[in-house]
Parts: C-alpha cells; sequence; structure tokens
C-alpha cells in the first residue's frame, strides 16, 4: 500500500474505533475533548490529537491507529494495517465533546495564566470546595496557599500546580464540583508539597490525594506530597529519578485502592529496584486518600499524632 494510501485509510478509522472493538470504554469524568482517557480494567489509553493519536500512560506506548493495534494485540504492521482496513466505516460510539469554550487556544503563557489567577482566600468557593466537598480541614489550606500550590479556578474549581525541577509552572490540575481536566496546553511534571529536600517521597495519582494524605499526616516535615496527575509522561518519570537520585531516600507508592493504583505502585517499585532506594506501597483503604480523609472527618476528626493505619508493604528484593 503507498504512503497516501496509507494517510487515507489512517484518515477514515479513529482510535476510538478500535479501542471499542477491544473492550475499552470512554471514562468521561476524566476525559476533555483533547485528552480522552479510555479504561479496560487497569489497562489505560488516552487518545490525542482528534482522535488520530494516542499514547499509554503507563508504559512508552505511542502512536497512530496502525500503531496502537499493533500495541494492544502485539501484531505486525501488516496485520494491524488489515485490522485498521476492517474498521473503515465502523462509527464510535463516543460522545461528541460539548465543552467547546475549552478548547480555545489561550492567550497567555501557561506561567502567565498560573499567575493570573488568585489564590484562594478564606471563603471563597475555591475554599468552601476544599473544605465542604473535599473536607481539607481549613488549619491546612493555608500551608499548602503559602506553599505556591493552589490557585482559584473557574466555577469554584481548583487548580493544583505542577512544578518542573527549576519550580516553573508546567501546567495544574483542575478539580471542581462538576469538572476534572488538566490546563490547556499544559505538561504533567509532577504536583508537589512539602520540603523540596525531604527524603521521604509519597507518590499520589491525584493532587487532591496528595493534599488528603498530607492532612492525615499533619504535614509530616520530613515527607515530600507528589501527585503525577494520573499519567506518566517522561517529564514525570525523569523528574521523579532526579527527586530519587540522593542517599537516604524512601520511595512511597502511595497510589489508589485498585488495580491502576497496583500498576503504578509496581511501576514505582521498579524504578526503586533500578536506583537502589527503600521503596514501600501505602494503600488507602477507601478507594482513594480523600475517600480515608472523608472517612477519618465523619468518625470523628483528625485528632492524634498523624500515623496512618495502613498496611504497608515493603518492596521484595
Amino acid at each position: 500500500m503507498e504512503k497516501a494510501e496509507l494517510e487515507e485509510l489512517k484518515g477514515k478509522v479513529p482510535c476510538a474505533a478500535v479501542l471499542e472493538r477491544a473492550g475499552f470504554a470512554l471514562d468521561l469524568k476524566e476525559s476533555t475533548r483533547k485528552a480522552m482517557k479510555f479504561r479496560r480494567d487497569a489497562a489505560i489509553i488516552i487518545v490525542i490529537h482528534n482522535g488520530r493519536g494516542w499514547f499509554d500512560p503507563l508504559s512508552d506506548g505511542k502512536g497512530d491507529v496502525f500503531r496502537l493495534v499493533e500495541h494492544l494485540k502485539g501484531v505486525p504492521f501488516i496485520e494491524a494495517m488489515n485490522e485498521v482496513a476492517g474498521l473503515v466505516g465502523i462509527v464510535s460510539t463516543t460522545p461528541v465533546w460539548d465543552r467547546q469554550s475549552r478548547d480555545r487556544e489561550p492567550d497567555l503563557s501557561i506561567p502567565e495564566r498560573w499567575q493570573a489567577r488568585r489564590k484562594p482566600w478564606r471563603g471563597s468557593a475555591t475554599w468552601r470546595y476544599l473544605t465542604e466537598a473535599r473536607r481539607l480541614a481549613e488549619p491546612f489550606l493555608p500551608a499548602a496557599i503559602a506553599a505556591g500550590a493552589l490557585r482559584e479556578g473557574p466555577h469554584g474549581s481548583m487548580w493544583a500546580a505542577h512544578r518542573d525541577a527549576d519550580g516553573i509552572v508546567t501546567g495544574w490540575e483542575e478539580r471542581g464540583p462538576d469538572w476534572r481536566g488538566f490546563a490547556t496546553g499544559g505538561a504533567k511534571v509532577l504536583f508537589r508539597l512539602g520540603l523540596p529536600d525531604a527524603l521521604r517521597l509519597c507518590v499520589t495519582e491525584a493532587a487532591i490525594d496528595a493534599m488528603s494524605l498530607a492532612a492525615i499526616e499533619h504535614l509530616r516535615p520530613d515527607t515530600l506530597y507528589l501527585s503525577t496527575g494520573g499519567g506518566w509522561s517522561p517529564a514525570t518519570d525523569a523528574a521523579i529519578r532526579a527527586l530519587v537520585d540522593r542517599p537516604g531516600i524512601q520511595l512511597v507508592a502511595a497510589t489508589d485502592n485498585n488495580k491502576q493504583g497496583d500498576v503504578y505502585a509496581a511501576r514505582l517499585h521498579a524504578l526503586a529496584g533500578e536506583v537502589g532506594c527503600s521503596a514501600e506501597r501505602l494503600r488507602p483503604l477507601a478507594d482513594d486518600w480523600n475517600g480515608d480523609l472523608k472517612g477519618m472527618e465523619e468518625a470523628g476528626g483528625m485528632g492524634g499524632t498523624g500515623g496512618v493505619p495502613h498496611a504497608r508493604r515493603p518492596r521484595q528484593g
């Protein structure tokens, strides 16, 4: 098949059609129009470029629709091409995205857009969202705000900064009563809360969970609380490796209590094995740390010394 014919074939079959045929389903709550997240058990594929591209946040897999078939089925290119050809005319059930206003390209840079937003203040919409809906205690919020980790998002949402090793804002996680996403045009690196030279690194999948665990542990001074934002980009991998490249590091996989969390934890333990630092699994009792925080609040408050009564599993080997 000529190159022009291959390009024409690629244009006729969206990645979503391949994923749906393979048993994946769209996770609408964690998707944006520019990055649609598909799940099948613990497997995740993010569809980008208007449905023509994809990447696997749990591996290095990425590419076009042909590479997607190769990735999912482990077949050579010729078989992948024939599979794609067989999907011509198949209509994906993925809904048409209706958040059109979010797709307008911003005029300001990522750091400029961050600086243009106000910090949350007592009684603001973001403050109420975090204290009422997320149950983050008011004494904890000033510390997170003073660290430059939070901004007021639109419609009562929260922006939680991702920063690179130089402290530059590369993007932000967006969470609110009716919205979940990531900064348009931004890059996921790491959300960071705590002292940069801390030797205990707790890695979670969402900034809300990093802050929730920090609140549960009363913001331990020996700990840097981190979030990957649910992804694992090369920049995230490099950032974590830079942090663990010090003597005495303890890498804690504080990921969700589900299959996806176990996949992330295994990847963190493998990284710890590569660099030779200690590692352990810190697992919430609920699905995530915000669920644990809410449960502790409902059970009678946040007293005590900040210990977390959850099972730890040291890295083996």
